[in-house]
């Protein structure tokens, strides 16, 4: 049985509807980089958690506590959605760090090995809290940056100013306006009472 792909047609001929479409960006859908289209916010918090779960996971089973790879996956998650971001949803990854941090410590410390071996609520809070102390310098850090960053993008990336089109005379209508030659004959003195009034002179008779 064979596969056909079936692109959804819109009407007046237009093209196939995608998830990422392919309509040119405009200032609220364009990311950081030049003309590039952007992702949803949603995107963009899940590829800034992932970058920072894989750290956590990585450096609790390489050391035991969070390191460099830590540091530096979760740094670079974050920058990276809120650069790539779209426009108009920019305000989540800007300040996004300290959930991302919230969210992804617990989870991996949670998920593995570290508070799987008995204790009770105490050793899974020391197991959660110690780590989230630890990334409290790399997640000041981080934040400052992001937030930096999106002051940045909101200052350059603004709507494209409309021109301001010059106000124009109000227009006179056709009937309104006297013709030429009513205008000037305005203009000339009026001195036909007194000519009216002069005998008129005849030629003299030959």
């Amino acid at each position: 049985m064979s596969s056909r792909r079936h692109d959804v047609q819109p009407p007046h001929g237009g093209r196939g509807t995608s998830l990422y479409e392919d309509a040119p960006a405009t200032w609220e859908t364009s990311a950081a980089m030049g003309t590039m289209r952007g992702i949803p916010w949603w995107a963009a918090v899940l590829l800034a958690l992932v970058f920072t779960g894989i750290g956590v996971f990585v450096d609790l089973e390489r050391i035991d506590r969070l390191g460099l790879i830590f540091q530096g996956s979760y740094f670079l998650g974050c920058v990276i959605a809120v650069l790539w971001v779209q426009r108009r949803g920019l305000f989540g990854p800007m300040v996004q760090p300290p959930l991302i941090l919230a969210l992804a410590v617990p989870s991996v410390v949670l998920a593995g090995s570290g508070a799987s071996a008995g204790g009770g609520l105490t050793a899974k809070a020391l197991a959660v809290g110690t780590p989230l102390i630890n990334g409290f310098p790399t997640m000041a850090i981080t934040t400052g940056v992001t937030v930096l960053i999106g002051l940045a993008r909101i200052a350059t990336q603004r709507p494209p100013r409309r021109p301001t089109a010059r106000p124009r005379p109000p227009r006179v209508p056709a009937q309104a306006q006297p013709p030429a030659r009513a205008k000037a004959a305005a203009r000339r003195p009026r001195s036909g009472g007194a000519a009216a009034g002069r005998p008129q002179r005849r030629p003299p008779a030959r």
